[in-house]
């Protein structure tokens, strides 16, 4: 790599936040990185042009193709293969419209009406050289080109081009699959013009929801330097630690708070062989790295890859499903068995410590094998953590931030050490004979016990090369509500299942805090309570509706109604379903403006609560849905009524045939339990209003729901009308949509009792028995929805779809 470490500079997020944003990117090699980059790229709604080669038969620029071959067979071949992957690089099928196809023949003069170009091409030093030196004579002086290599150092491919060419030439490492993985490294030179540093960082964390964290041009960068050798340390467990492939994934998954696919699962999912090349690259590009030796290939992968197991995409790697059975392969016998029982003994202690940071301390502490595992891949992977420091970042908050976002760890490996102990950490590593750089030798010796200090406002991490401590704010716009619960007097209220906090410039915040976030009673009474206040207090301006759990919510709380059920207390049921009601309309008919901000899973009941909200700001990562049919019952905490009132609204010219069909729309999203795979395809299903502000970076759903508020209020707020009547189909609209339904039934789509459920929706959503079309208000339409949502509550089968997802957390088609 390059023998000159440039020092990184701070981003100045407000100053990059002026920065124009682009318009028109172009994509240079349609591989899996290329096409998926194009894809996002697509989705932040910029227009793409993607290339690749052309073949080598094919004549250059406008001549014919000879023997009639497609010029552009290879873009298409790429861009084709990514529109089979799932997940899904796309937020909607219409997205892809915005990606146009070309080759390197016929299309690389097009580069020179783009504002930035993103190079994907083959990882080899010759090529990727010889499209920079293409780049340079065909870019405008104000294209930006960026290099998404991690193997070549940047550095090298900027030689022998101008000086005004690097600088506005970097790196920018994006992590696979980009749509999913936030992480972005950005890599300048020291020739980067520092304007192009934070053009591209600002347009890539408002539009591409990025996390951007600077890198030196350093071996692989931040994320896997560290990320990888993690995993290899783990792996190298199962040989010389005698742990079998199940348990140690168990152990460096979701318990240490990790993604679920852990190690072993997360090396299927990304290809044994692509482990393999990135393992070999990295040996190679280290040479003075005191780790070296463990960047080596494990034989026992070497093996797998020989026989031709590489992983998910050939359906076997460490893993492989049969039948209903998850194999995993025995490096003694070189064959997949069924996973024997994990000898851990103490897991389930382990388990059962609340919160993440009693777990660590607990694993750290541990002398069972569970906690030994622990204890040695963690200060490992600490330690090699701290002795990379400042060779590819200045900053610990850079490593942890990479990890967070590049690998899905909830803490990065110096917030780690901060939670086990900062001394403990030092004497357990001194103890093992881990060496561990100068550096923190001297943050002990000077009594600094943390890497970051909370205690102060900003907070601040420890910067080793200055020996002294630096902010380590995120964005204004990206301020968490534990940094608003740490300010003295901004809580209004709270309760153990919510709270109400002062966000500041008149603007509150109504909070959810129930496990999965569930609306059970305490958060409709919050919510109830929290609309009395905003509405009665001169000093606020509106409320804005949201949390920070992993979802924004899963609906109603299914455990209240199974207790009540229990005990045969349907009227208590039915009161609780009309005090849900009696809320969701709360919201939408408050005085003052409410706006919802929503993330990830947002289901049931939920989804009731968006749609009813008059504003509304979704991360573009929302899967939105109306799922209640799926525990035996229809939407009725407003959702039914709230779906015909849109059906109605929906007809231009009111007629009969034009409400059907959007109300047919609506009716089999409910009926086949349909959830949206991003915000964007919510809009297109009617769950979230096309006017929603849509925010490619979660963090920031909180900040532009505030500024919502605050606009509306301004404007002079008005809530949506009460007294508009809905018109409803009767018994003709009722039969359409019962045709439709045994058209899913025939199908097979659905159940028999998944038919009666839809029967029951049709009646709602038409107005129950009316002989035709009618005009009817809301309170008749909610009246029906919790009349058939009660009447299905006494349904056997009902009773056991809800149990089974209690016991289970899984639907049950019975």
């Amino acid at each position: 790599m390059s023998s000159e470490l440039t020092q990184i500079r701070m981003i100045d997020w407000d100053r990059a936040r002026m920065s124009r944003p682009f318009k028109r990117v172009a994509v240079l090699g349609a591989g899996t990185m290329g096409s998926q980059i194009a894809a996002h790229l697509a989705n932040a709604g910029v227009s793409v042009l993607l290339l690749d080669i052309a073949p080598d038969n094919i004549a250059p620029n406008d001549a014919a193709p000879q023997d009639g071959n497609n010029p552009n067979a290879i873009v298409e071949s790429g861009f084709n293969k990514m529109l089979r992957l799932r997940p899904n690089p796309l937020f909607t099928t219409a997205t892809a419209k915005r990606i146009q196809l070309g080759n390197f023949d016929s299309n690389f003069d097009d580069l020179a009406n783009v504002d930035w170009v993103i190079e994907a091409v083959l990882e080899r030093r010759d090529v990727k050289e010889s499209v920079m030196q293409r780049l340079e004579q065909v870019t405008g002086s104000s294209t930006v080109i960026s290099s998404n290599t991690s193997g070549i150092p940047i550095e090298d491919l900027g030689k022998g081009r101008s000086d005004a060419f690097r600088a506005r030439f970097l790196g920018t490492h994006f992590f696979n699959p980009p749509r999913y993985l936030p992480l972005l490294e950005l890599v300048p030179t020291k020739d980067t013009d520092w304007d192009v540093v934070e053009r591209v960082a600002s347009f890539s964390r408002i539009h591409l929801g990025k996390g951007v964290v600077l890198a030196k041009d350093s071996p692989y960068f931040i994320g896997n330097r560290v990320g990888i050798y993690s995993m290899l340390v783990a792996m190298r467990e199962q040989s010389s630690g005698g742990y079998t492939i199940e348990e140690i994934d168990t152990l460096s998954g979701t318990l240490v708070g990790r993604p679920k696919s852990a190690t072993f699962r997360t090396a299927d999912v990304v290809g044994l062989d692509v482990m393999k090349s990135v393992i070999d690259n990295l040996y190679e590009a280290v040479p003075n790295d005191e780790s070296r030796e463990l960047f080596k290939v494990p034989e026992f992968l070497n093996q797998l890859i020989e026989a031709g197991h590489l992983g998910s995409k050939t359906n076997s790697g460490f893993y492989q499903k049969a039948g209903g059975e998850i194999l995993s392969f025995d490096l003694n016998t070189n064959s997949y068995q069924s996973a024997a029982e994990l000898n851990l003994p103490a897991l389930s202690e382990l388990k059962n410590q609340r919160g993440l940071g009693n777990r660590l301390r607990a694993l750290f502490d541990s002398t069972s094998r569970s906690g030994k595992f622990f204890k040695r891949t963690i200060l490992e992977t600490m330690a090699y953590a701290a002795r990379r420091i400042p060779e590819i970042a200045d900053s610990p908050a850079d490593v942890d931030r990479a990890i967070r976002w590049g690998f899905g760890w909830r803490l990065g490996p110096f917030e780690t050490w901060d939670v086990l102990g900062f001394e403990r950490v030092v004497d357990a590593m001194n103890e093992a004979q881990i060496d561990f750089p100068d550096w923190v030798q001297g943050m002990s010796d000077d009594g600094q016990n943390s890497f970051y200090d909370s205690s102060t406002d900003p907070p601040t991490v420890f910067i080793p090369i200055e020996q002294t401590r630096i902010e380590t704010k995120p964005p204004d716009d990206e301020r968490s509500l534990t940094l608003l619960r740490g300010v003295p007097g901004r809580t209004v209220w709270e309760s153990p299942d919510a709270a109400l906090m002062d966000m500041g410039e008149g603007v509150v915040l109504f909070e959810f805090r129930t496990k999965a976030n569930t609306l059970g009673a305490g958060v409709i009474s919050g919510l109830l309570d929290a609309i009395d206040r905003i509405e009665g207090d001169p000093n606020i301006r509106g409320m804005v509706i949201g949390n920070e759990g992993s979802n924004f919510s899963v609906g109603a709380n299914l455990g209240e109604v199974a207790a009540a059920l229990l005990e045969g207390k349907f009227a208590t049921v039915e009161e609780a379903v009309q005090r849900f009601q009696a809320a969701i309309q709360r919201v939408r008919y408050a005085q003052k403006p409410v706006v919802v901000a929503v993330h990830q899973r947002v289901l049931g009941g939920a989804c009731e609560l968006l749609l009813a909200a008059p504003s509304s700001v979704a991360a573009a990562e929302s899967y939105i849905g109306l799922v209640e049919l799926g525990v035996g019952l229809i939407p009725a905490g407003t959702g039914s009524t709230r779906l015909a009132a849109m059906a109605s609204k929906n007809a231009p010219n009111g007629f009969d045939n034009e409400i059907q069909a959007s109300l047919g729309r609506y009716f089999e999203q409910v009926a086949m339990a349909r959830v949206s795979t991003s915000a964007r395809e919510a809009q297109e299903m009617g769950y979230l209003p096309s006017q929603a502000s849509i925010v490619m970076r979660p963090e920031r759903r909180f900040e532009v729901a505030k500024q919502e508020v605050i606009r509306l209020s301004l404007a002079g707020y008005l809530s949506p009308v009460e007294s508009d009547l809905i018109t409803v189909l009767g018994s003709p609209g009722r039969a359409a949509l019962e045709v439709m339904a045994y058209q899913f039934h025939q199908g097979r789509f659905i159940s028999d009792y998944d038919f009666r459920l839809a029967r029951e929706l049709a009646k709602v959503l038409t107005g129950g028995d009316l002989p035709g079309s009618t005009s009817v208000d809301e309170s008749y339409l909610l009246d029906l929805e919790r009349e058939v949502f009660m009447s299905l509550l006494g349904e056997k089968k009902t009773q056991e779809r809800i149990r089974h997802i209690l016991e289970h957390n899984k639907p049950l088609r019975n």
